[in-house]
């Protein structure tokens, strides 16, 4: 079985589109095949059908559409694009020659006469600002010694709020609930707008899929939602990531920052997620281990550049052949991969399609359709009113930053926010993060899992996730005495297999990256009068003798 859907094919994002029924409106287009109008953007796209039979070339090469990510079942969608030219631009004019060829009326009618304009540059934190907070971030967990671990856990929280990513990732989150609010209360289409569309576009946009669509909680969703979004839409991972070691100015843990509010979604509402927060934490390693192709280049021109040579010359015997991330057997034994699947998950039940089909009611998307009568198409004209006032709209975003929550969307906000939360948790619905205070968490087993003395002996999540099996054990030995079946099941084969080589004595809440023999030894004194009683090096090199790493 494919591991995800790739979206390096026309068909897969035809047939994405088919899934969200997202084809009422919107279509996909090959117009960038062979990157022959801009090696920027992705071979295969989907935007407004209108515009998708329009023919225009050159200027989408420097000028980005609004891109469609996802459909709503209610008529919403959610679109992405790159600014518009500032005024003073030189650009303007052929931006304003793009416009000028989309046919009449389209700009009067959604996603363009109605949408919602989110910018992103507005109400989040700037690349600058992102990297920084990492950096002081990271910065906590460089420990070199038991002294120094103890000396930075009197000051731990202080520290860790100064660092500032956890509000970073709060901002996130808390935009991309305002996001799903207008997606789910109103029938409009959302734009995320932002000076780049393959950062912060890539975080919203995927974060506000994964809580509104339950198939991205799956693995397989999971993983053709990254493709999607992230691998196909263009983010620059190799100067994010600075695999290269050249341009340290360009390194951002954009991913890393998604990653990181993937895993706060999954500890608050584990039975919603197919995949644990092991596989989350090997995922963001992959990140930087180069043999894959999936993490490593800029845009999908530079991965298929030496795939593109001149059709006179002679073809190589043995052509260059990438390896993907997602084929986990070329790094972990079936054992070690059955650590990402949740024992937890709850699979949505498949419902009788007979059934479904006779009780669905009309499609609501055809109720977001345009209503508006046919007009006469009027004399072509190098840039007509309508494209005019689109512009006016998109470039005056700039002066709405000081505007752009008023006290009226605050309340609006928090009404949703409230409201969602005091109703019973649909597993396979939308999913709203906790976000006040103490809910957004350290991912611990990312960022301690190498310091001996903050493992708990015994202890941590993934104890609890071994008792789980245990239990599902035994209720599947007393299910089969029952009705005198042998046991044979998918889960025994892959799941207790893992627990039952090691012995319970020696998890940790590292396990399975690390484990420990023995409790970690903590001064009584204080550290600040410990350390001047007397020498700390002996102690450091005797609390390291006993490290055991584990055997996965």
């Amino acid at each position: 079985k494919q591991q995800a859907m790739m979206f390096d094919v026309i068909t897969d994002w035809q047939q994405e589109l088919k899934r969200t029924h997202g084809n009422i409106t919107f279509k996909a287009v090959n117009i960038n095949e062979g990157y022959k109008v801009s090696k920027k953007t992705v071979l295969y796209f989907e935007c407004v059908a209108p515009i998708a039979d329009s023919s225009f070339q050159e200027p989408f090469g420097q000028f980005n559409v609004q891109i469609w990510c996802w459909s709503h079942n209610n008529g919403s969608a959610l679109l992405k694009m790159s600014e518009a030219p500032k005024e003073q631009d030189e650009n303007l004019q052929i931006y304003k020659g793009l416009m000028d060829r989309i046919p009449h009326g389209v700009l009067e009618q959604p996603p363009y006469g109605s949408a919602h304009v989110e910018e992103l540059s507005a109400s989040l934190p700037s690349l600058q600002e992102i990297q920084a907070a990492y950096c002081r971030f990271k910065q906590l967990f460089l420990i070199d010694n038991t002294a120094e671990f103890w000396d930075s856990d009197l000051k731990w929280f202080s520290s860790v709020e100064n660092s500032n990513w956890l509000e970073v990732i709060r901002q996130c989150l808390k935009k991309v609930i305002d996001v799903i609010r207008y997606l789910e209360n109103t029938t409009t289409y959302v734009v995320l707008l932002v000076e780049d569309s393959c950062d912060l576009c890539c975080v919203i946009s995927s974060l506000v899929q994964l809580m509104m669509d339950p198939y991205y909680r799956t693995k397989h969703g999971f993983q053709s939602l990254i493709q999607k979004e992230w691998v196909m839409g263009g983010h620059c991972f190799l100067d994010r990531c600075n695999h290269l070691r050249q341009t340290e100015k360009e390194e951002v843990p954009i991913f890393l920052l998604f990653l990181d509010c993937v895993w706060q979604l999954l500890q608050q509402y584990p039975p919603a997620f197919e995949f644990t927060e092991t596989y989350l934490t090997v995922l963001s390693d992959s990140l930087y281990i180069p043999i894959f192709s999936t993490f490593f280049f800029n845009t999908p021109f530079q991965r298929d550049e030496p795939f593109m040579a001149d059709k006179n010359q002679c073809i190589q015997s043995n052509p260059l052949s990438y390896s993907t991330v997602w084929d986990w057997s070329l790094q972990f034994e079936p054992k070690a991969q059955a650590l990402f699947k949740n024992p937890l998950y709850v699979e949505k039940p498949k419902q009788d399609k007979t059934v479904q089909k006779s009780q669905r009611p009309k499609h609501q998307r055809q109720l977001s359709l345009p209503l508006t009568p046919n007009k006469p198409s009027p004399k072509k004209s190098f840039f007509r009113d309508e494209a005019d006032n689109f512009m006016k709209t998109f470039l005056g975003r700039r002066i709405s930053k000081l505007i752009n929550f008023p006290e009226e969307l605050q309340n609006d906000f928090r009404e949703f926010y409230e409201d969602w939360h005091s109703k019973p948790v649909d597993l396979h619905g939308i999913l709203l993060p906790h976000i006040e205070g103490l809910a957004v968490r350290v991912w611990a087993q990312r960022y301690l899992r190498w310091i001996p003395e903050a493992q708990i002996l015994g202890g941590g999540t993934f104890i609890a996730t071994s008792r789980v099996f245990q239990l599902m054990e035994e209720i599947q030995s007393l299910q089969g005495k029952l009705d005198e079946k042998q046991i044979s099941t998918q889960l025994h084969s892959e799941g207790s297999e893992v627990f039952s080589v090691l012995h319970k004595s020696r998890f940790s809440s590292s396990f399975p990256f690390a484990s420990l023999q023995r409790h970690s030894f903590k001064p009584v004194i204080p550290t600040n009068i410990w350390r001047s009683s007397g020498s700390d090096e002996d102690l450091a090199i005797r609390d390291d003798e006993s490290v055991d790493l584990g055997e996965i």
